[in-house]
């Protein structure tokens, strides 16, 4: 593993391709999101044409980044992450100028030999009649290429989805090796002749019946693997040889202290460290993106693949390289951003941000990592010892829904000992989980499951089941358990053997980690789990009386009194809640301190994805409070104070100056105390010091975050009344906060881009804008902010329509009056007005018409509607000659289609057949001609 010191790092080789576009009339244009999220069909960033189907400028050079998720670490160019160089054109330049620009940068610039360059262009597709790229193959030929290396391809054809824009691609491909000829190894997946670059053509759109219609304007994205171009000019036989990921590859050894990376591929890897090294900086650099980018692991969709991704990595740093996990990859991310931070600013601003989400991640796997390996090893050796060399799926599943084993990571290690897994089984055994789940047990059974004072009292004569000792729940991590009762159907039993599979049961253990739901915060969820033997899903988890009642059900096994189980809580649930319940004392804190000492708890809730605080104040929050609130809070947060929790005597702890309690609650002696930034301590020694007056202290039973930067951020999103003297608050925190900031950021670029447009568009852009606005998530001040922006456009709007309608109703009403006086012995006015459809201009020409005395039928086609006003007006002296404005109507009618109506004197109508107003305008005076 050698530093690069040639001519072309990596650093610029990027700065050469973004100044040759730029010198070119090219617009530079950040790199956009990997994550896609106006676009909920894609998980992630796919390709180039994602972050422009919105663009407008005509030329455009950027830097975005994409994933792939095969073949990672098994070659030396497939990444989950990649970076991707492209130009685009909108409607500029075209064909000719994109090759052209593709070879001067890499012959002219890059200085690789054309001889070297092998390029493909479209084929044509004679069964759907789309011709060959003659003029791709052509400008190739031009620019001096060899006709033998200009091949044809049946495969150059990029579509984007089954409909939608597209067309004909040219590919450059590169020998690495070169003095050879290897055309036949163009797409042949060999690693010495690599694709670099595409060239696509937009010329097409694919219609819904699956015909292709030439666009009006011609497009071009073209795209250039960043990694492998650096690969080529560093003369590297592998991506990851190179500077883009050495410096990664040497900060996993220094982490790791495993052998120097070596670069052997397949069987030549025997101990798979070579492997592991790529996998872990393929996978660092990914997650540090998406991660930046606010995505967040999860079990749904793109969450799900974060996480997959993340667990792939743990493994093969634990397996692999035999080091710990919990903060590697966490401990890892800084090379990514030391070498990507100026090109991508993000990573540097989101990096504490990616550190923490990366080590719960982190940290939670680590709980079941060595338990769940074990466990795959037993139902290995079970399977080979029964001749078989494939994995039970029920055993798969079951290593995934209890141990956070994603099937793929499974799938990996079995190939790792030449067996497969029994895919049949495995989805058995997940729709059987889901009907167990979705099905038999519900939510709202677990909650009707309750100890009520008969079943009380009969436990407190029951000697063998004692009250739970439940002081883990302030701790981190699982803990070991013993079962003391089983309770169902009203009765504690000493086994689940009798009771119904997916039934709803509790359970009781001597010590548990589950926190019970109290003080507003929800509980946790989990499992009670025997490896390989029982898991028991943990829905809802309450207290009575000293006694945790665990609610849910038996995913698969059998409890039995007196069985040694592990407690185990979901961690990834509880971050949030943590950091919820903090930040309600925060807020109670800053709500005194803002408002006064009148505040007074009233209620509350603290869920994972939110808090809520129900307060007395009489009167609604002004927003220059509110703001200087969640401001307070945000401080707090900033300081990043120690938060310090201990038991102390409930009559001194009255004491303290500014303590927060419920009116009302009676709270146990000793009560628990919980402080931000003072230890309990030093409180307690000195209890009535004024100064405690300025620091947050309540009594709380709660779980709550180490320190308050754990919280990461604060976003007021509501509030409200909710009774007389009764105040609500709802906030959000961490990743929620930022999402709410997220959405009123593309909210306001919205706004700013509505502001910009006109006619129709604005109009209706408004109306959607206003309905999306009220509906959203997100900051309180930032909803304040927004609805008065959207006043002042909607106002300067209005305005502007009315003036450009008054001066449209003058203009028209003019052109009829001038009419009559250039032609004063003109008959009638007929006349096409470009008001858009306005049909109160229509009547306004009609009335001028009418104090004139004169004839009048005009026309307005609103193109986009896809209609057309008219109305016409006949004066007393044409009527008594027996033609009516009806009957003049109904001829018009028969051009325009649609529906029209009135009296004799004046009738409208609206018409559907825009394309046909001409007719419809020569009809009417014909007509009216033709009335004798």
């Amino acid at each position: 593993m050698s530093t690069y010191n040639g001519p072309w790092p990596a650093r610029r080789v990027r700065q050469e391709f973004f100044d040759y576009f730029r010198n070119r009339g090219h617009t530079f244009v950040p790199s956009s999101s990997t994550i896609p999220y106006d676009d909920p069909t894609l998980l992630f960033a796919n390709a180039g044409m994602n972050q422009a189907c919105d663009a407008s400028l005509h030329r455009q050079s950027d830097s975005p980044t994409f994933f792939n998720l095969e073949d990672v670490g098994k070659d030396s160019y497939h990444h989950t992450f990649f970076e991707m160089l492209g130009n685009w054109s909108f409607g500029d330049y075209f064909k000719k100028e994109s090759i052209t620009f593709t070879f001067e940068l890499l012959t002219g610039v890059f200085k690789l030999p054309k001889e070297r360059l092998y390029v493909t262009y479209f084929a044509g597709d004679p069964q759907n009649n789309i011709p060959s790229d003659d003029e791709a193959k052509q400008t190739w030929l031009t620019l001096g290429m060899d006709p033998t290396h200009v091949i044809p391809s049946k495969f150059n054809f990029w579509e984007m989805g089954s409909t939608g824009p597209c067309g004909p691609c040219s590919e450059v491909h590169v020998d690495r090796i070169g003095s050879r000829e290897v055309a036949h190894l163009v797409d042949g997946d060999d690693p010495t002749v690599v694709e670099i670059w595409n060239n696509v053509f937009i010329q097409f759109n694919r219609e819904t019946d699956g015909t292709l219609k030439t666009l009006p304007q011609k497009h071009v994205d073209t795209g250039m693997g960043f990694e492998r171009i650096v690969s080529v000019l560093q003369e590297k036989m592998s991506n990851y040889d190179t500077d883009v990921f050495t410096p990664i590859m040497a900060r996993i050894q220094e982490l790791t202290g495993a052998r120097p990376y070596t670069g052997k591929f397949g069987a030549e890897d025997v101990d798979g460290i070579d492997t592991a090294y790529r996998v872990i900086a393929d996978h660092v650099r990914t997650l540090s993106f998406a991660l930046s980018d606010g995505g967040t692991p999860n079990n749904v969709g793109r969450g799900y693949v974060l996480r997959r991704i993340l667990r792939r990595g743990c493994r093969y740093v634990r397996k692999k390289l035999g080091a710990p996990i919990g903060s590697f990859f966490s401990s890892l991310m800084p090379v990514v951003v030391e070498q990507m931070g100026d090109v991508f600013p993000e990573l540097k601003r989101k990096q504490d941000e990616i550190k923490e989400i990366l080590d719960e991640e982190e940290e939670s796997f680590s709980r079941t990592l060595d338990r769940g390996e074990k466990l795959f090893d037993q139902y290995a050796s079970k399977a080979k010892e029964a001749g078989s060399n494939e994995l039970n799926g029920a055993d798969v599943w079951r290593l995934y829904d209890t141990f956070g084993f994603p099937v793929d990571l499974t799938r990996l290690m079995a190939e790792e000992l030449g067996m497969t897994i029994n895919e049949k089984e495995f989805e058995a055994a997940q729709e059987r989980s889901k009907l167990a789940s979705k099905g038999t047990f519900k939510k709202d059974k677990s909650e009707a499951l309750k100890l009520d004072v008969h079943d009380l009292a009969a436990l407190e004569k029951n000697s063998a089941i004692p009250k739970t000792d439940d002081s883990a729940k302030f701790g981190i991590g699982n803990i070991n358990a013993q079962v003391k009762g089983i309770f169902y159907n009203r009765q504690f039993l000493s086994s689940t053997s009798s009771i119904p599979e997916g039934a709803n049961l509790g359970v009781l253990l001597d010590r548990t980690s589950f926190y019970a739901e109290a003080g507003g915060q929800e509980c946790d969820t989990g499992n009670i789990v025997i490896d390989d033997v029982c898991d028991f899903e943990v829905i809802n988890v309450q207290a009575y009386s000293g006694y945790v009642l665990h609610t849910g059900y038996l995913k698969y096994g059998q409890l039995s009194v007196g069985d040694e189980v592990i407690s185990s809580y979901d961690e990834l649930r509880r971050w949030p809640l943590r950091s919820n319940h903090t930040a309600t004392h925060i807020l109670n804190f800053c709500l005194r301190e803002v408002l006064g000492d009148h505040i007074d708890q009233k209620g509350s809730l603290v869920a994972p994805t939110k808090l809520r605080f129900d307060f007395s104040h009489k009167a609604q929050i002004p927003l220059p409070e509110l703001a200087k609130i969640e401001s307070m809070s945000i401080d707090w947060i900033a300081q990043n104070v120690k938060v310090y929790s201990k038991d102390v005597d409930l009559k001194t702890a009255y004491k303290i100056p500014g303590v927060r309690a419920v009116f009302g609650e009676a709270y146990p002696d000793p009560v628990r105390v919980v402080v931000l930034g003072y230890d309990v301590d030093e409180i307690a020694n000195d209890v009535e010091n004024p100064k405690w007056r300025n620091a947050s202290i309540e009594f709380c039973g709660g779980t709550h975050v180490a320190k308050t930067g754990d919280i990461k951020d604060f976003v007021i999103t509501e509030e409200s009344g909710i009774a007389k003297g009764i105040r609500r608050i709802t906030a959000v925190t961490g990743q929620e906060a930022h999402e709410a900031a997220r959405v009123a950021d593309e909210l306001r670029a919205r706004l700013d881009a509505l502001d910009l447009s006109s006619g129709k568009e604005k109009d209706t852009g408004l109306k959607v804008f206003s309905v999306e606005l009220s509906q959203a998530d997100i900051s309180v001040l930032r909803k304040a902010e927004l609805k008065d922006r959207l006043a002042a456009v909607r106002k300067a709007f209005d305005k502007q329509i009315k003036e450009k309608e008054t001066a449209a109703n003058k203009a028209a009403v003019d052109a009829l009056v001038t009419h009559f006086q250039e032609k004063p012995d003109s008959e009638a006015y007929f006349a096409i007005l470009e008001v858009n459809g306005n049909a109160k201009v229509l009547q306004n020409v009609i009335a001028q018409g009418k104090k004139l005395g004169k004839p009048v039928y005009v026309f307005s086609p609103d193109v986009e509607g896809g209609k057309i006003a008219h109305a016409n007006y006949l004066p007393e002296n044409v009527r008594s000659q027996g033609f009516d404005a009806k009957i003049w109507a109904s001829r018009v009618t028969e051009i325009l289609g649609g529906k029209a109506g009135g009296k004799e004197e004046g009738s409208q109508g609206v018409g559907v057949h825009v394309d046909k107003v001409e007719e419809a305008l020569n009809v009417a005076e014909t007509t009216y001609l033709n009335r004798k």
